[in-house]
């Protein structure tokens, strides 16, 4: 049996180039920072859950909530064909859900206010204290099977996560279909990257990305998270 099953929704990613000093730091044991075309990639990715279960099992005030979190790319060192994720921050609205996550998976979930707004194809989320934070983007083009090889695959085919928020690292498999996604050209964002993510990503506020991404999701599993 799965730990998690869900439906991840309606996806936003935006993606910086950075020097992979700054995220050394937060480089799970046993992996190294991945990189496409020499390019070091960090991802501030919004998005819905929806129809989650724990187990099977939903649980009452937690099946539909957002999410935002500041995410970059890692290759386990046993084998540097597979591509992994690893989040610096997460950011939910309830927080058992942040609770479980810290607990079970090592990771640095927080509890904050969220929200999030759709209207045809514009799409807004937002959220900390007063909902200062926010990212939005209006959907222009018809979201497309990312070309193999593309950044555009690179961004969205992971698979395999990895933490280390305590004394030792944490494997976990995420399953999906592979996403369609398209680029987006209108689009605003005001994430506090110093304030919600660490004074070495202050850079952030000032960067404009790479490119912004949309996809509009699948159903998910995530199985039991293990010692590695």
């Amino acid at each position: 049996m799965n730990f998690l099953s869900a439906h991840w929704q309606d996806l936003l990613m935006a993606n910086y180039v950075v020097d992979p000093s700054c995220l050394a730091p937060y480089c799970p044991a046993g992996t190294r920072i991945d990189a496409f075309e020499g390019k070091t990639f960090v991802s501030l990715v919004a998005f819905m859950f929806d129809r989650t279960r724990i187990m099977g099992i939903p649980v009452p005030g937690h099946t539909r909530f957002e999410e935002v979190n500041l995410r970059f790319y890692v290759t386990p060192d046993h084998d540097p064909t597979i591509r992994a994720v690893t989040f610096i921050r997460e950011f939910v609205p309830r927080p058992l859900i942040a609770y479980v996550a810290n607990r079970l998976f090592n990771e640095r979930y927080v509890a904050c206010s969220m929200d999030h707004h759709f209207s045809g194809q514009d799409f807004s989320y937002s959220w900390g204290d007063e909902l200062e934070c926010g990212i939005t983007a209006s959907v222009t083009t018809d979201p497309v099977l990312p070309q193999s090889n593309s950044v555009e695959e690179f961004i969205t085919e992971h698979y395999i996560g990895y933490s280390s928020g305590n004394d030792y690292p944490i494997e976990y498999e995420v399953q999906h279909p592979q996403w369609t996604c398209c680029h987006l050209e209108e689009f605003h964002i005001s994430a506090y990257f110093a304030k919600n993510y660490g004074k070495e990503f202050a850079f952030l506020d000032d960067q404009a990305p790479y490119n912004v991404l949309y996809s509009p999701g699948s159903s998910v599993t995530a199985t039991f998270p293990k010692r590695v």
